[in-house]
């Protein structure tokens, strides 16, 4: 994989305006010296058009909210996070953002790296398992950038349970419902046929995830939106799903997801857990 250096005014001009160079080689987008290589200008530009697209609901949640809290699950390196802290949040002197990972080393690292540049009174490093974090009772943006397979349903759990104002997922590594697929394929006449190879199996497996999270958003009352984030040529895991919400639920989008499973006999992990969670709402 290329390793070539970019030219040093062509890294200036990768960068977000107000994004420290710093910060910049914390994260390890720029070398010690200030150069960025061909991988970390693929990884940066990501990370630069997902923070474009995140500004409307960014500027929604600040014009609405006194302290608006943002949730960056599954936070990884934590590129997003931090840089959202440092061009948004710490220049408009509120919000809260709280970026939860598991591994112990990622959430020591981050937590020193705040106190470090000075981001720690806008960024809340939560070391735990999305599914077992402790975080506050409302949020109002919930993001995940390539949170791994079943992790994406984790992060979207949080922002209905949060009743989050807007949600966005780079979806990455889908492949339990593939798994799915193979153990019971779809008995709708035609169906079998989409499943038999395992390179479609994982092709369909994704698709059909992704479908199936864009549905369970819009029975939630969410106005969603899928595009590309970036072109194939920097990253081949790049789907982006937007929701913003705009009503309580949709029985049109509801009622397309029941035919869909039962269509597909795949039930997600997403699925699973809010159908638990209906279950326990009814009973009480």
């Amino acid at each position: 994989m290329s390793r070539k250096k970019i030219d040093r005014k062509d890294v200036r001009e990768e960068l977000l305006p107000g994004a420290s160079v710093q910060l910049m080689k914390e994260l390890h987008l720029l070398t010690r010296d200030g150069d960025l290589n061909a991988d970390a200008r693929r990884k940066l530009k990501q990370i630069n058009h997902l923070i474009g697209r995140l500004r409307p609901a960014l500027d929604d949640v600040l014009a609405r909210y006194p302290d608006p809290i943002i949730i960056d699950a599954g936070a990884g390196n934590g590129y997003l996070g931090f840089l959202i802290v440092e061009l948004i949040l710490k220049p408009a002197g509120r919000g809260l953002l709280y970026a939860v990972e598991s591994r112990p080393d990622l959430v020591n690292r981050a937590r020193e790296r705040a106190q470090r540049l000075g981001l720690g009174a806008r960024l809340k490093v939560v070391g735990a398992e999305l599914e077992h974090s402790e975080l506050p009772e409302r949020a109002h943006l919930v993001v995940a950038l390539h949170a791994c397979d079943t992790a994406t349903d984790d992060a979207l759990v949080i922002a209905l349970e949060k009743n989050a104002d807007h949600v966005a997922v780079v979806p990455c590594c889908q492949a339990e419902v593939a798994e799915q697929l193979r153990l019971h394929p779809p008995e709708a006449p035609g169906m079998a046929a989409l499943a038999q190879h395992a390179w479609h199996r994982r092709e369909l497996g994704s698709h059909l995830t992704n479908v199936i999270r864009a549905l369970v958003l819009e029975s939630k009352g969410y106005k969603v939106t899928v595009t590309e984030l970036v072109g194939l040529e920097h990253s081949l895991k790049n789907e982006l799903i937007l929701g913003k919400r705009v009503q309580r639920f949709d029985a049109r989008a509801e009622q397309a997801l029941s035919e869909l499973l039962a269509a597909t006999g795949v039930e997600p992990k997403l699925v699973r857990i809010l159908k638990s969670s209906d279950a326990s709402t009814a009973e009480t």
